[in-house]
């Protein structure tokens, strides 16, 4: 429930701090009795598709730590935390980024990694991976997390986001237009859009909404192999990787919130709309090393 009520609450506060921008801006009065003004829409579409997404970025670390528990090791307090700091740390600079934070949470097999830069990331694991894994099993899954961090891929796939949404936002709503004017081609007295926009830039903006997040899971899936490529580099073979995921293919990955699922360590099943690919695939391209 804190989940989602947080992931509610979120969402909603930064739609309100978009259009009030939009507003401010002037921006949001695309339509005009001339019609469409699509130099205005694309600049809101622009605004309510990158600033959504960068707000979530830039939001990613506290959320995170609030929604699932994670409690971040100012001073290791056993021998367990002062290894996660310690392998953590020589990790980063092998990649050649700065420490990031390291939280432990409690909850089922699983790990993620978030922040806005390179610089200011957080590595979490579970209490769940570092009971049901061996040392050399955790490190790797360490190293696959470091190296999302180090491909930038949080970044990345805010960029990929915010792109897709602007097409979003801008499509389904000329979409909607050139439906509403059709619809009322005969009505000469009515001004302003009818209810046909309304309801057609809603049904666009869920039909193109799902469509773009194919795109987005293809990145996703994508940006796996990376960090699986990343965690075979940073520790100099393959086979702790593939030994990661070959026991996590016998596991029960942990539920992570919506914003951190892509940069967790084990996906859903294969499909289209999963953010990873299927274990098997990633342990063959490892062994095709």
């Amino acid at each position: 429930m804190k989940r989602v009520i947080l992931f509610l609450a979120t969402n909603i506060a930064i739609m309100v701090v978009l259009g009030i921008t939009a507003s401010l801006l002037g921006v949001n009065k695309y339509l005009t009795a001339n019609g469409l003004n699509l130099g205005a829409l694309l600049v809101f579409s622009g605004i309510m598709g990158f600033g959504g997404a960068f707000i979530s970025l830039f939001l990613s670390k506290p959320i995170a730590k609030w929604s699932t528990g994670a409690q971040v090791i100012e001073q290791p307090s056993n021998s367990t935390e002062l290894w996660l700091v310690n392998t953590i740390a020589g990790q980063a600079q092998k990649a050649g980024i700065a420490m990031p934070e390291v939280a432990i949470y409690e909850g089922e097999p699983n790990a993620f990694a978030t922040g806005a830069t390179k610089n200011s990331s957080l590595v979490a694991v579970s209490t769940g991976l570092l009971t049901s894994m061996t040392r050399d099993e955790v490190e790797a899954v360490l190293a696959h997390e470091v190296a999302h961090i180090a491909n930038g891929d949080m970044v990345t796939l805010t960029l990929i986001q915010g792109v897709v949404n602007t097409f979003v936002t801008f499509l389904a709503r000329v979409v909607g237009y050139a439906v509403d004017q059709f619809l009322r081609r005969n009505d000469e007295e009515s001004s302003g859009p009818g209810i046909g926009y309304t309801v057609t830039v809603v049904v666009c903006d869920i039909l193109f909404g799902i469509l773009a997040s194919l795109i987005v899971m293809y990145f996703s899936r994508q940006r796996e192999y990376r960090a699986d490529r990343g965690a075979a580099q940073i520790l100099g073979t393959p086979r702790p990787m593939i030994s990661a995921l070959q026991r996590l293919g016998g596991l029960t990955p942990g539920e992570l919130p919506k914003s951190m699922a892509a940069s967790g360590i084990a996906g859903g099943v294969a499909s289209l709309f999963s953010s990873h690919p299927p274990i098997e695939s990633r342990i063959a391209a490892l062994q095709a090393q």
